[in-house]
């Protein structure tokens, strides 16, 4: 591929990755309630967190922003009373961020959402493409160098119901 053609081909591919995440926030944003986009996916990166450990840096981290960025996201859900902040008990300098029970009733009402925002916007993929974009996804994340901090992990709304619920 020559030079002119390749530097092409990755403003398209960034000026579409651009414009996506917007359209993504816009459209997410319109299928959730209480919350935006952003505030669900911070939300969701303190449920993929180890207990203990979802400091302000890990959640900035797992969601590929700052540190600033963060922390006025989680300002914001803790003035809604879905999330506490408290020091860490390992270090005083970290503060760990839990959900409360209003955010974990939020949680559920909007993943209720999120699935159709889901199913909307994979509606004319296949398994296999799905998979394929991600690993491609995957492997662009990783042009500095650095993994992407996913959420492969398995998580739960632990609200004292029965597994098989």
């Amino acid at each position: 591929m020559d030079k002119d053609k390749e530097l092409y081909v990755i403003q398209q591919i960034y000026g579409t990755l651009f414009a996506l995440a917007n359209k993504l926030q816009t459209k997410g944003d319109a299928y959730l309630r209480d919350i935006t986009s952003r505030q669900f996916m911070v939300m969701l990166a303190i449920l993929h967190l180890p207990e203990g450990e979802a400091t302000i840096i890990n959640i900035a981290n797992k969601l590929g922003t700052t540190k600033q960025s963060a922390r006025q996201m989680i300002s914001s859900l803790e003035k809604k009373g879905y999330i506490v902040a408290k020091p860490s008990q390992l270090d005083r300098r970290a503060v760990n961020i839990s959900i409360t029970d209003t955010g974990k009733e939020m949680m559920l009402k909007s993943g209720e959402s999120s699935v159709s925002f889901f199913a909307d916007l994979s509606q004319h993929f296949t398994l296999e493409e799905m998979e394929q974009l991600w690993a491609l996804l995957k492997k662009l994340y990783r042009f500095d160098g650095e993994d992407q901090d996913g959420f492969e992990e398995n998580m739960s709304l632990d609200m004292g119901r029965d597994e098989e619920e």
